[in-house]
């Protein structure tokens, strides 16, 4: 008897399947598709109805933040005043499993007035909008995955997939990179840590815990709790870095039996701890504190070529940078 997870299970299943398959159909027509979208000036247009216009809506804004502009047209709509927004020229993306939507077979005689390419998204590639179209990406024409084998599940997590694939193409195609991701991306957390450096979010050493490694570790801690940034900075006679104690050393080191009243701070300190730069992106410096077995919350910052220490950099700093 079928439950409720099984159900869950087996279709999620049978979309991996088709995702997998989908990626060994891919082709000529695919890359043609993309030469000619990445040929043309202006815009692209997406249009479909129903849950395949929902799907044209999501391919839209990711074409628009990855370096595509992009809209989406509801086919109903269109014929209806909506088409000024179409120019001479602008590739349109039809979409539909059956490719025989009605609104969308309606619109191709419109579409070859204003001399636009038409790409269609289809499982059907024998289908009128197939057989009238300039492009047809096929999405192949497996069932779907619901229970029912009705649902739109498979064909728009595919329809969904070849839309991400496009703009993927698309960034291969123009050489689309971070710096061109957080142009378009100011205000989310994704842009500012691609855009701002470690340097203009770091705390300043003068509002940083230091020490000396030769300083007492009860000094060390007073310093610690004077300036609640996580770690205290142990610097050499020169100010360059010599180590690091974070709120863990000190925990662990109480749980030894370090005797905080006759400890150094370089008895517990980390030496040549993990560390971040000013020049590094946020995101660079996130990635060196989380994609690591044990996470880390804090990293001294360091000149590189001189290894003066310059202060800290934490994670709470890098999520709250740029918001106001």
């Amino acid at each position: 008897m079928s439950t409720p997870l099984n159900s869950a299970r087996t279709l999620l299943q049978a979309e991996a399947s088709a995702l997998a398959e989908l990626a060994t159909r891919l082709d000529g027509s695919f890359t043609k598709a993309v030469d000619l979208i990445a040929a043309h000036q202006g815009k692209v247009v997406l249009c479909g109805v129903g849950k395949s216009g929902l799907i044209g809506q999501k391919i839209a804004a990711t074409l628009c933040s990855t370096g595509t502009p992009a809209i989406f047209l509801h086919a109903a709509d269109a014929v209806h005043g909506d088409l000024g927004i179409l120019q001479a020229g602008d590739p349109v993306i039809l979409i539909s499993r059956s490719g025989t939507t009605a609104e969308l077979v309606r619109l191709i005689p419109v579409l070859r007035s204003f001399k636009s390419p038409i790409i269609s998204i289809v499982g059907n590639t024998q289908s009128p909008l197939a057989t009238q179209s300039d492009v047809v990406l096929d999405i192949g024409a497996r069932p779907e995955a619901d229970p029912l084998g009705l649902v739109p599940t498979t064909s728009a997590l595919l329809t969904l997939a070849l839309g991400d694939a496009l703009a993927a193409g698309l960034m291969t195609k123009r050489g689309f990179g971070p710096s061109d991701f957080a142009r378009f991306h100011p205000a989310g957390q994704l842009g500012r840590n691609l855009s701002l450096t470690v340097g203009e979010a770091l705390q300043p050493l003068d509002r940083c815990a230091c020490a000396k490694p030769g300083d007492s570790l009860r000094d060390t801690v007073i310093a610690m709790t004077r300036h609640p940034h996580g770690a205290a900075c142990i610097l050499a006679a020169d100010g360059t870095l010599a180590g690091l104690i974070t709120d863990g050393d000190l925990r662990r080191a109480l749980g030894r039996g370090v005797d905080i009243n006759t400890a150094r701070a370089a008895d517990i300190m980390t030496v040549n701890p993990v560390r971040a730069h000013a020049p590094m992106s946020l995101g660079e410096a996130a990635r060196i504190m989380e994609d690591r077995p044990s996470q880390i919350s804090v990293l001294p910052v360091t000149d590189a070529a001189t290894n003066h220490c310059l202060g800290l950099i934490r994670i709470h700093d890098i999520y709250q940078a740029g918001i106001v």
